[in-house]
């Protein structure tokens, strides 16, 4: 009984090597050959040991040479591969496509693009132009090492030479290459589409921030009649935790139970993060509990999740656990740990896993980590120790920490070292709004309106605009969004009668309004008009109107939600 190559394991293969030595057989090339393409499709099978296998062969052919070479093409030197290919031309040794397929793999994980384009000489020199399978490293190669444009030229060269791998590592091209309105036409263009065609567009709509074009997406895949797979799903369930859409989510987590997929760590991981992010930081524990397996970045993200819940110290503790298990914390996990000291307000613990970071396992801070530091610092109005910080950084300082900074001062009330930080920002980086509405906040705070108007027109004369805020919410199987005094939504007569109807039971629970997030000088009558019609409230009111009573629903913000709207979302929260 012949077993196929992909039930054979390493040991095997050895006790076959040394049956063969010991049946005196070890000269025979093509034996050799032969053990050497078992070698060659392992996924870590030892390097050194295929080598000396080679070596053993006396004018190895070219069958021999093309596993050798994709030997190397999975070593951590795959570019050495071709100082076997030059043996192999100087032995008079013809090579085929496959030689050439390999070499490409090896230049593409390489990096080697200088080398890619010598071996693309030798293809087009010895006819291998037109092979589907040449053709196809060669646009991968290309598109590795970011020459999506020459990706393109072989892909135009001979289209009638291409086959539906050919269209998708072309579409990975431009993918990679953040090109999504490339993608999306090539892909309308494939006569022939398959789930990587589908996964391909989809992580390009997830990695440019085009999530609700990827949902879209997901639900024409679906009526396609193509059944997901593993990457599929984890990709919607990123979409899904981004977009903090808990139904969507769980309408992904469903599927994946009807296909009695296993639980991998994959799509473990990609739950636990989409449960976390939509609220449910209850499941997502019992899911993260109940994995068969975990790995680093599935203790990051449950310690992420619980840090961003504002369970620090839930979070320090599941890291304590993380080390016990004798597990290696990254660059993200202390990002995670020194997130849940800043929430929590945990300055000693910061400060001490700050240290640890540095002296135990030589990880050097990265702007996230001095970020969460100056927040850290910030939150608990120690500013001055904030700026000390920022001053010893080993790096240059990216803006933002000084802006985390300007935000303390906004909160504690440091009018003037506000105006200083903010007037610097303001310097370093004149189009960025955010700078210019601190500012204007601190100025508001102060009641120096000359000085509001002031940052405001600078503003305009900088073509300088306020994004935008917005709100999000999921019901009735739709995503509706709302902005400030939007009146474009179908049921708007209906959310502004749920508004009064919240304004008047909020005065009835003694609210009274905060005006400071109104950065104009009017009449405070016209600004707690203002700041009813925020989007948080609209989305709120229709929330109310298309939810059951005790029935939960959640908004997503893109930007803070306001000191005022805070407390009025608290108090609507406490009293249905």
């Amino acid at each position: 009984m012949i077993l196929p190559r992909n039930l054979i394991s390493l040991s095997q293969t050895k006790q076959a090597h040394a049956r063969i030595i010991v049946s005196g057989l070890a000269g025979k090339a093509s034996l050799m050959g032969h053990l050497l393409s078992f070698l060659a499709i392992f996924p870590s099978s030892p390097f050194d040991y295929s080598l000396s296998i080679y070596r053993t062969i006396k004018n190895p052919n070219v069958f021999s040479s093309n596993n050798m070479i994709r030997c190397f093409a999975k070593s951590e030197s795959p570019l050495q591969s071709l100082v076997l290919y030059s043996c192999v031309l100087r032995n008079c040794v013809r090579p085929n496509n496959y030689s050439f397929t390999f070499l490409l793999q090896a230049c593409s994980k390489g990096l080697g693009v200088y080398e890619g384009v010598q071996v693309h000489g030798h293809v087009l020199k010895l006819g291998f132009g037109e092979d589907v399978y040449v053709r196809n490293a060669l646009i991968h190669l290309y598109s590795s090492c970011r020459r999506v444009e020459s990706s393109k030229q072989v892909f135009d060269e001979s289209p009638h030479h291409c086959d539906v791998v050919t269209w998708n590592v072309m579409l990975a091209g431009f993918a990679r290459d953040g090109r999504v309105s490339a993608v999306e036409k090539l892909f309308d263009e494939m006569p022939e589409r398959d789930v990587i065609s589908w996964n391909t567009l989809l992580m390009a709509y997830v990695h440019n921030g085009k999530l609700e074009e990827a949902l879209e997406c997901f639900k024409r895949m679906r009526e396609s009649g193509l059944v997901p797979d593993e990457a599929t799903l984890v990709i919607m369930l990123s979409a899904s935790a981004q977009l903090s859409l808990l139904e969507n989510g769980q309408s992904i987590h469903s599927i994946i139970d009807s296909l009695n997929l296993p639980m991998t760590i994959s799509i473990g991981t990609a739950l636990v993060d989409m449960y976390a992010k939509c609220g449910r930081i209850e499941q997502s524990r019992l899911l993260f509990e109940n994995m068969p397996r975990r790995d680093v970045s599935t203790w990051n993200v449950m310690i992420c999740g619980l840090a961003s819940h504002g369970l620090g110290k839930d979070a320090l503790t599941l890291f304590k656990t993380f080390l016990n298990e004798g597990l290696h914390p990254m660059n993200v996990t202390f990002v995670g740990v020194l997130n849940a000291c800043s929430r929590a307000g945990l300055v000693k613990e910061g400060k001490h896993y700050f240290q640890m970071m540095t002296d135990s396992y030589g990880i050097e801070p990265e702007m996230e980590h001095y970020g969460c530091m100056v927040d850290l610092l910030g939150r608990a109005g120690l500013v001055s120790e904030a700026i000390k910080v920022i001053e010893s950084m080993t790096i240059s300082p990216d803006p933002v920490l000084w802006a985390i900074v300007l935000c303390a001062c906004r909160i504690h009330g440091l009018a003037e070292l506000g105006e200083k930080i903010g007037n610097r920002l303001i310097e370093l980086d004149p189009t960025y709004d955010g700078h210019y509405v601190q500012l204007a906040s601190i100025y508001a705070n102060s009641r120096k309106w000359e000085d509001v108007a002031r940052v405001r027109r600078l503003m305009t004369e900088r073509n300088t605009s306020k994004v935008a805020g917005w709100s999000m919410i999921e019901a009735q199987g739709k995503v509706h969004r709302f902005v400030a005094g939007d009146r474009e939504h179908e049921q708007s007569l209906e959310i502004q009668k749920m508004l009064e109807v919240i304004d008047t039971r909020l005065a009835a629970a003694g609210y009274v309004p905060n005006i400071s997030p109104v950065l104009h000088d009017i009449g405070e009558e016209e600004k707690q008009n203002a700041i009813k019609v925020h989007s948080e409230r609209l989305a709120i009111a229709f929330g109310l109107l298309v939810t059951g009573p005790g029935s939960c629903f959640r908004i997503v913000k893109n930007l803070r939600v306001c000191w005022d709207c805070h407390e009025v979302t608290k108090m609507i929260t406490n009293s249905v």
